[in-house]
């Protein structure tokens, strides 16, 4: 199955524009914003960019769900190099290269075993900052904690949204353009809803309606 790129994420005017919305046109800070945030519903393996985020345990050494799925697409020198990394501790994030898969690098961070914000916005931001650090400039997340760490999948998608528009706001209004695209790769259409009707809330959109070109 061949790699689906970046640009096949609908990015959020796109998704504005299909709801009848447009980006405030007076607020170009929210519109560049807006136009750097994507969601998907795909294969997070399959995805073209410079890093993904693997929702990890302590150990980095694989797991379960979005963490085994990585593993086994990166292949076995993944696993080598996480072992030499001394695991990492919840809210954290440690880089890794991407190996056997598209993208070239793998973020690890360790979400929450329960429902604490502080901990899952450090996941979202230690994985955006080394993303910085790195000179990469664009990232896929899944849905960090929601799976067997059982954290409430809106109060999550709130926090991981809450976060990165903080990220790009802090960094733009501080003249600085970190990052290119930001993708949540969202793994069932509970989260797609979810995401869908948090997007307004943190990159509002007037109700002028767009044309179909």
């Amino acid at each position: 199955m061949s790699s689906i790129a970046e640009r096949g994420a609908a990015n959020l005017k796109t998704m504005y524009a299909r709801m009848g919305k447009s980006i405030e046109a007076n607020e170009k800070l929210v519109s560049s914003m807006a136009s750097k945030v994507s969601l998907c519903h795909t294969d997070i393996t399959k995805l073209k960019v410079d890093a993904i985020v693997n929702a990890a345990n302590e150990t980095l050494l694989g797991g379960g769900g979005v963490d085994g799925a990585i593993h086994r697409a990166a292949g076995p020198r993944l696993v080598e190099e996480c072992s030499t990394l001394g695991g990492c501790r919840e809210g954290e994030a440690k880089i890794t290269a991407g190996y056997n898969l598209p993208s070239k690098h793998v973020i690890h961070t360790v979400g929450p075993q329960s429902e604490k914000p502080d901990v899952l916005a450090n996941c979202y931001l230690n994985s955006l900052k080394l993303l910085e650090q790195n000179n990469l400039r664009s990232i896929a997340f899944p849905c960090i904690a929601t799976g067997v760490y059982g954290y409430d999948n809106e109060k999550a998608a709130n926090v991981a949204l809450w976060t990165t528009r903080k990220f790009i706001q802090d960094r733009m209004t501080a003249g600085k353009d970190p990052v290119d695209k930001i993708i949540f790769d969202l793994f069932n259409q509970k989260d797609i809803a979810i995401y869908k009707d948090l997007l307004p809330v943190y990159f509002p959109a007037a109700s002028t309606t767009i044309e179909n070109s």
